[in-house]
């Protein structure tokens, strides 16, 4: 599939995700029970505990998506508020010596994750819909810190499939 294509396709199934119900909780507002929210958007893709009792629901939108939503829940079981966390501004949160758990809970799941033997390192990229076609890359060490982060081009964008 050459570059063109692939984009093309990529557009096409952010739009038809965006045309389903439960794709985004904008219609959701602050003090809807976490019932309500399962109910309007599933299944989260993951559960984060946060302080005082508090939870995040995170809603990542697939291994090619370019949003996570993470919907925020109060100690009473209802909802505090909402956003999409797959932004520059929210990447550029994340801070060496950050712990796993810190950027799992800041921005979800990544996309991909490889192993860098070479540097005894893991690499995790997250995709987002910005200008270009980068993705946001976190690099931790073996005990889950963060050593270094960073832009780079997204392969989906660059490589060419015979």
């Amino acid at each position: 599939m050459n570059r063109s294509l692939r984009l093309l396709w990529i557009a096409a199934a952010a739009l038809a995700l965006g045309a389903c119900s439960g794709y985004s909780p904008e219609s959701l507002s602050p003090g809807t029970p976490v019932a309500e929210v399962r109910s309007a958007m599933g299944t989260p893709t993951n559960e984060y505990p946060g302080p005082d009792g508090t939870r995040r629901l995170e809603y990542a939108k697939g291994p090619y998506g370019l949003h996570t939503f993470m919907v925020d829940i109060d100690a009473q079981g209802r909802m505090t508020g909402s956003q999409q966390v797959l932004t520059r501004a929210t990447f550029d949160t994340i801070r060496v010596g950050m712990s796993r758990d810190e950027v799992l809970y800041r921005i979800g799941r990544p996309a991909e994750t490889s192993a860098l033997p070479y540097q005894n390192r893991q690499l995790w990229s997250y995709r987002y819909d910005g200008t270009f076609c980068e993705w946001f890359q976190v690099s931790l060490n073996p005990r889950g810190e963060v050593v270094d982060t960073g832009y780079s081009p997204d392969p989906i964008c660059t490589s060419e499939d015979q």
